[in-house]
């Protein structure tokens, strides 16, 4: 059974909110409590003013979390109302976001290599799982997909986290390998060395991340994207199936021992 809910109810102020890709864009928000208390992996649910018919909060992953400045950064993709009203939100506009919620990576006791496998806007929740493995000084390698160029977030981040390599695939091919991220994931965990792998993005490539990480031999992770509408496991609309049954994402997940994830 899930443990209670961490998740609080927070105030928050807009610090920024810029475009960073194509369809991407960076929220800053001040929120000196959930700054200090959010994990890697776990994820938050926003209010956004601005249409009273909309009365879900919107789940969304971080990308970085300052407990000195007491600031949370998320990138978030505008892919509906929900996200369109959020994007026209300025800097002191105020609301409220409840978090932190669920369960976050694990990294294994003993890693000694780990591979980080994001696409599209699955990359943010590893960027602070990459932070976190180089403060424990373990080494990580890192493939980036992205439809083009120009939505490609999260390289330079990586890279400044000292990933040791990273591999880019891209839709058109206009940045890296023309093709899909699972070919250079599959191409690295058939070479070996690696003992966790971290994967987040659409559910068709994670389930192919999975399988190359299974006959590597290597335990893997993922984090999955379901509609977490109370955040706090009272509604049942996340569930995810697994060889346990059925588990809500909002309690037991985002993140998952892919393993044991039966539908992606």
């Amino acid at each position: 059974m899930p443990q209670p809910s961490s998740a609080r109810l927070h105030e928050f102020r807009i610090v920024s909110n810029d475009k960073i890709a194509h369809g991407i864009f960076s929220l800053v928000i001040e929120a000196p409590e959930l700054a200090s208390a959010i994990k890697p992996g776990q994820f938050m649910n926003f209010e956004v003013p601005g249409n009273a018919q909309s009365l879900l909060r919107i789940p969304l992953s971080y990308a970085r979390a300052n407990a000195d400045s007491g600031t949370v950064e998320v990138w978030y993709a505008v892919v509906g109302d929900g996200t369109e009203r959020l994007s026209a939100m300025k800097p002191n506009d105020r609301s409220t976001v409840l978090g932190p919620g669920g369960h976050g990576w694990g990294v294994p006791e003993g890693c000694s290599r780990a591979l980080l496998v994001g696409g599209g806007i699955g990359v943010p929740p590893l960027v602070p799982l990459a932070e976190q493995l180089h403060r424990a000084g373990i080494p990580f390698d890192v493939c980036l997909g992205a439809r083009s160029a120009d939505a490609l977030v999260g390289l330079s981040e990586l890279d400044a986290l000292g990933a040791e390599r990273i591999e880019i695939a891209t839709d058109d091919g206009t940045e890296g390998r023309c093709g899909f991220v699972t070919e250079p994931a599959a191409e690295l965990l058939a070479a070996g060395g690696y003992d966790y792998v971290a994967t987040c993005g659409p559910g068709v490539m994670m389930q192919k991340v999975a399988e190359a990480a299974a006959a590597a031999g290597a335990y893997c992770e993922a984090s999955l994207e379901r509609m977490m509408s109370c955040g706090f496991g009272a509604c049942s609309t996340c569930n995810v199936e697994t060889t346990e049954g059925m588990k809500g994402a909002c309690m037991c997940g985002p993140v998952f021992d892919a393993s044991k994830v039966v539908v992606w």
